[in-house]
């Protein structure tokens, strides 16, 4: 008999947890199959002991990189979130670039603020947790869903936010089912332990510069503005919060940098726009302050 080489079988080499649809949350499966990959459960420190303790004497290890403001605003037809780009380890300026601001599905992005590695895996999983649901249910994950479900995400991370790591992010969606579309914009804000809050205001902020950024949000926004309006609203925001914050960076016209904006509406969904789009605005703000830098 002649031998014949044997033929694989799609999937074979996968458990068989792999190939079955249990659960529609990406989360929870990850929980069954490989718990040692969530937020939180990383080990290597318990969560009564501070970060700072498990330094060297010479403390010569520079602190994690933390990012910083983020600011969202509620417009006529939508919802934005825009960030700065610096990235700080104590006082140093460890990043100029950073990307904070992430679109996480077709009507729903989120801004980080706080240990950056950590805040960009958790992002990661909630824009992996959204599309895992869509492709196992067919459909998208409701609004509230969303929000519930990147309050899970960071309680998860409790025990490394009591040792210093902490993570906050700044949610903004948009419902195309709302009745009313042009207030079909909303913002969720989270505390370090996973509590979760809508801010009705039409704008908020966090990280290190937001008590500045939301002092002239005060004072600039107004809920029946365009997204063009909105836009200057947040750049100014953040010029504001980098006058007074040395943790949050201004813009750099010089390398070219520029806050980094999304836009969530019925029409286009989220969009991230591009530098050629922010740099017109942040050009037109930095101007306009040369001829009044007090304000």
């Amino acid at each position: 008999m002649e031998n014949t080489p044997s033929r694989a079988v799609p999937g074979a080499s996968l458990p068989a947890a792999y190939l079955t649809a249990e659960t529609s949350s990406f989360t929870d499966f990850l929980r069954v199959q490989a718990p040692h990959l969530l937020p939180g459960a990383r080990g290597g420190w318990r969560g009564d002991e501070p970060v700072q303790a498990r330094r060297s004497v010479a403390d010569l290890t520079p602190a994690p990189p933390h990012g910083t403001t983020i600011v969202a605003i509620a417009f006529d037809g939508g919802v934005l979130i825009a960030g700065d780009r610096r990235a700080t380890s104590g006082n140093l300026i460890s990043q100029r670039d950073m990307e904070k601001v992430f679109v996480a599905d077709d009507y729903s992005a989120v801004g980080i603020a706080g240990t950056a590695g950590l805040a960009i895996d958790l992002v990661r999983l909630f824009q992996l947790e959204l599309s895992h649901y869509e492709k196992i249910e067919g459909v998208s994950l409701s609004l509230e869903g969303k929000t519930n479900k990147l309050a899970a995400l960071v309680k998860g991370n409790l025990d490394v936010a009591m040792a210093g790591l902490a993570v906050i992010p700044l949610f903004v969606g948009f419902d195309p089912a709302a009745e009313d579309p042009s207030r079909a914009g909303r913002i969720v804000s989270y505390d370090v332990v996973g509590g979760r809050y809508e801010e009705r205001a039409g704008f908020h902020s966090v990280g290190s510069g937001s008590l500045f950024a939301r002092s002239a949000l005060k004072k600039l926004h107004d809920p029946g503005s365009n997204q063009e309006t909105a836009i200057r609203h947040a750049v100014e925001s953040l010029y504001d919060a980098a006058d007074d914050d040395s943790a949050t960076g201004g813009p750099d016209l010089a390398r070219k940098i520029y806050p980094s904006i999304v836009t969530v509406t019925g029409a286009d969904g989220a969009v991230h726009l591009s530098d050629d789009a922010v740099a017109p605005v942040t050009e037109a703000v930095v101007a306009d302050r040369a001829g009044q830098p007090r304000g």
